[in-house]
């Protein structure tokens, strides 16, 4: 299998319909309830669904879209890292959610640094945005770690929360 974008530790790489049993555990995570939101994802073919009718287009639009983070040395998928495209936004925003088990390891700082080097080098983003709740601190952490700057608030379309708008030149 190809793995388009490795690090030392991790493979990145897009997502697909063979991830859903995967996608199923981590969307029903606790931390991706709260700070995501349930997006009543159920079943394994819940997933396959999300995956066809969010993921998938974006590859097809923009090239890029949402990956799977797997670790090199037993192949354990990990979490998701992308970069997006939001209806009635300027720019694209990235964003990451790992299973409990595997925060605070570095494997989203590793993960999220790799593909904003390839937003820059191979895509040619000059900018990218990137929203969370004030209450998630360790996605403000990471956010900070890799040099976004909190520029106000704003929401997304697919919630009615008030999320906190970060910003970065790439």
């Amino acid at each position: 299998m190809k793995h388009p974008l490795e690090t030392n530790r991790l493979y990145i790489r897009p997502i697909t319909t063979k991830d859903a049993a995967f996608v199923l555990e981590l969307m029903n995570s606790p931390k991706w309830i709260r700070f995501i939101g349930d997006r009543n994802v159920k079943t394994v073919e819940d997933a396959k669904a999300y995956i066809k009718e969010k993921a998938i287009p974006q590859f097809k639009t923009h090239g890029y879209g949402n990956n799977v983070i797997i670790r090199k040395s037993d192949n354990k998928k990990l979490g998701t890292c992308g970069v997006y495209h939001r209806e009635g936004k300027d720019q694209p925003d990235i964003g990451f959610a790992f299973l409990p088990s595997y925060e605070g390891l570095g494997y989203a700082y590793e993960a999220t640094s790799k593909l904003i080097e390839m937003m820059k080098g191979t895509y040619s983003l000059n900018e990218l945005s990137a929203y969370t709740l004030e209450e998630n601190a360790s996605s403000r952490k990471l956010l900070e770690r890799l040099n976004f700057e909190l520029k106000g608030t704003g929401i997304l379309p697919t919630t009615n929360e008030e999320l906190l708008h970060y910003h970065r030149k790439l």
